[in-house]
């Protein structure tokens, strides 16, 4: 019997996407033990080991771009532009190779978050692609002006051939897919209890002196660090490894820790707007402290969710670095609505991977 074999696409821009998908993947390996997914994407091998549990091939291949940025708040819309031109020309070898790839391999099904070309290149195998997301790539790229329209386009049209969405919370439109179904949050679970970490970072501070600093893979060139010079007696946490050394500042990284783990620890998460902090947070009861990104299309309705669904501080750019983070001080603000959001996603969606697994095995 040929072992269940899944291609899982992940889409190139940031850690987020990552670590939400493996999430996904160690879901899926509950309900189909067996199952053999190739992991495809140009994130480090380190990172995908970090957050996979059991085996997986990884195929370092880049089937998309994102934005192109110098850290996790500014980004290149010219150098954006020329290298989406650039894979577009590309495409057509970049879809032989991966279906060649996934017929070697005989994978039954492709699992996208989120590049397009996992359409194209899942129908040229000759299997269905399902996708999991809160926003589409043409959704960005369209908000970036006139000089985009095409290249949004062919995005669009590529993702109306998905054959199912998994549309996550926090989500744009999705207009371009024409076969979506909501689920709950997605995300991690921590590894460790709170007392198991604790212990192994030697924490004494309390939670409500304790505060997780987390922008992502791509960090921020300016974080303010000097503004904790005014907290002696707080503990902040951070993956940032170029971090100064500051005597309440402790640096996880190279500790195979993920943020997810020490969530559960910290009384306040400070972030840039990312749905997979936003996600594991809200599954946490975490309340989070995040800057504004409006310039970015998904930011501000990320936001939006975050206030409607979550305890939440909204910072200016003022407030983080300009300020002497006085929003340490203050409470978070309660959500606006009182009906919590599902946690269930990743069960949802593991679950129709495994059925429908399930049913080409049988004879």
């Amino acid at each position: 019997m040929t072992r269940p074999t899944l291609y899982v696409a992940l889409t190139n821009h940031g850690f987020g996407h990552v670590a939400r998908t493996a999430a996904l993947v160690n879901a899926i390996r509950r309900h189909v033990p067996d199952v053999l997914p190739l992991i495809v994407t140009a994130a480090p091998h380190w990172l995908l080991q970090a957050n996979l549990e059991g085996d997986f091939i990884h195929r370092p291949r880049a089937l998309d771009l994102g934005v192109v940025q110098t850290d996790s708040l500014h980004m290149d819309l010219t150098a954006t532009r020329a290298k989406l031109l650039q894979l577009q020309g590309m495409a057509p070898e970049l879809i032989r190779a991966e279906v060649d790839f996934i017929q070697q391999n005989r994978a039954q099904l492709v699992l996208a978050d989120v590049p397009p070309l996992a359409v194209a290149i899942a129908h040229g195998a000759g299997v269905p692609c399902w996708m999991a997301t809160n926003f589409g790539w043409d959704f960005i790229y369209r908000s970036f002006g006139e000089t985009f329209r095409e290249i949004a386009d062919w995005v669009s049209d590529l993702y109306g051939g998905c054959d199912r969405l998994f549309e996550l919370p926090f989500a744009e439109p999705l207009s371009a897919f024409p076969h979506k179904e909501r689920v709950g949050l997605t995300g991690a679970e921590p590894r460790y209890t709170e007392a198991q970490i604790r212990t192994q970072l030697r924490l004494t501070t309390a939670k409500e002196r304790t505060v997780l600093l987390t922008f992502g893979g791509l960090s921020l060139e300016a974080i303010p660090y000097h503004a904790l010079a005014a907290f002696p007696d707080w503990q902040f946490l951070t993956f940032d490894a170029t971090a100064p050394e500051l005597p309440n500042l402790l640096k996880l990284c190279g500790r195979q820790l993920r943020p997810v783990d020490v969530m559960p620890l910290c009384s306040r998460i400070i972030s840039k707007p990312g749905y997979g902090t936003y996600s594991e947070a809200c599954r946490l009861g975490v309340p989070v402290a995040t800057i504004r990104r409006d310039d970015f299309a998904e930011g501000p309705i990320l936001v939006a969710g975050l206030q409607a669904h979550h305890p939440h501080q909204i910072l200016s750019h003022e407030d983080f670095f300009g300020g002497n983070w006085a929003f340490l001080h203050a409470e978070p603000d309660p959500p606006q609505e009182p009906i919590p959001l599902d946690t269930n996603g990743n069960l949802t969606i593991a679950t129709a991977v495994a059925y429908y697994l399930s049913n080409l095995s049988q004879p």
